[in-house]
């Protein structure tokens, strides 16, 4: 097994490492803080071709893999931008997988180069205020009629529904009770955000305030049929491609956020000094950051596997969803670690890591729990029986 990234991967890396030096800590913060989406920055992202990378050549895109993606959100994460700079490219290259496999070539050839260029924001729109996980149970209901479907119903935490102009909308075809099997009668649709059948109301939260997170109304909206992607029905399974996908993608993001939080962590141990002598000397400061390192590069590894299957057509649920666990619980602990490092400067702003540390326990929760994943391994992995 050779673990070495081959010389485009490197090239990338560094490429991006050295984009995000143009956007410090401060940069972040200050948006965090006053809640203003990072313009500047998606638009320097999509002017370096980085929001296609995933994407088909003929399409606009670079042709490369959620491998690539991965090695970009991680370093993108890891400048001290975190989710706040993360979010907005990723939506867009995860959120756009389903129509990549499954779109027709029409829907392909229409929105996949201005998305790659940047032009067009894509939103991703699947949860439900009485859903939750339980993604089958969804109600909003898209009813055929003529050449459109029209969509009634309601979303939540639909990230950056201000600024896109479509989302990739879960909707029932069918209603559950009519369905032999609860995954069935779903479909997806790529749908109009900004018109007036839709209303945008922006959820309060803790972190990542830089990228609004939304409750989206939809009153009889129409869509077209050519925005379908796929065939009726069958919106869950091409789902799951995109939500592997993005859980590979947010590991990564998690163990860039990691990254950030321990970087800061052991220069502030090497220069703070107390009792005449630098703190990162005790162990009591020392062994959780050394911890931190460990479980951050075991997550890399598991991110790592989880894209080279998908990349390569295989099976990969298990692993993306083992990846996203890892990678949410080192990202944490290492952000956590760094507070406890600061001692009480780690609650103020200005040292970035209250900031870190905000965004990475997100990563427990969104997009799927942690307890969730681990119902996913002890049922497909170890035989246990269905808990839920």
């Amino acid at each position: 097994m050779d673990f070495r990234e081959d010389e485009e991967q490197r090239l990338i890396r560094d490429s991006v490492r050295k984009l995000c030096e143009g956007f410090p800590d401060d940069y972040w913060e200050e948006h965090d803080r006053l809640g203003q989406f990072p313009d500047e920055f998606f638009n320097a992202v999509a002017a370096a071709g980085w929001i296609g990378i995933a994407m088909p050549e003929e399409y606009g895109g670079a042709g490369r893999g959620i491998q690539e993606a991965a090695i970009i959100l991680e370093e993108v994460a890891a400048s001290g931008a975190a989710m706040n700079g993360a979010t907005p490219v990723h939506l867009s290259i995860f959120g756009m997988h389903p129509v990549v496999k499954h779109g027709s070539a029409a829907m392909r050839e229409k929105y996949l180069p201005a998305v790659a260029r940047g032009e067009l924001h894509v939103a991703f729109g699947v949860t439900e205020p009485d859903a939750g996980s339980d993604t089958t149970s969804i109600e909003t209901f898209a009813r055929l009629d003529g050449d459109h479907y029209v969509v009634r119903g309601r979303k939540v935490w639909t990230t950056k529904a201000f600024e896109s102009e479509r989302v990739l909308l879960l909707v029932r075809t069918q209603k559950k009770e009519d369905v032999q099997h609860k995954t069935e009668g779903m479909t997806l649709l790529l749908a109009e955000l900004q018109k007036p059948e839709v209303s945008i109301s922006a959820i309060p939260k803790l972190g990542r305030n830089a990228v609004r997170t939304c409750e989206v109304v939809y009153d009889d909206l129409k869509v077209a049929v050519a925005d379908r992607v796929g065939e009726e029905g069958a919106g869950f399974k091409y789902l799951l491609d995109g939500l592997n996908a993005e859980r590979i993608l947010i590991a990564a993001e998690s163990v860039g956020i990691g990254k950030a939080a321990l970087r800061r962590a052991v220069r502030y141990a090497n220069e703070r000094v107390v009792f005449g002598r630098p703190i990162g000397k005790n162990q009591g400061i020392a062994f959780p950051l050394a911890q931190a390192r460990t479980q951050l590069d075991a997550a890399e590894l598991m991110v790592c596997k989880a894209a080279w299957l998908i990349d390569n057509d295989m099976p990969c649920g298990t692993e993306a969803n083992m990846a996203k666990w890892l990678a949410a619980e080192a990202g944490f602990f290492a952000a956590d670690c760094a507070i406890q490092t600061h001692g009480g400067f780690g609650y103020a702003r200005e040292y970035h890591v209250e900031r870190y540390w905000r965004e990475a326990r997100l990563m427990k929760l969104a997009p799927i729990s942690q307890e969730m994943i681990l119902n996913f391994v002890a049922e497909h992995e170890l035989g246990l029986p269905r808990s839920y």
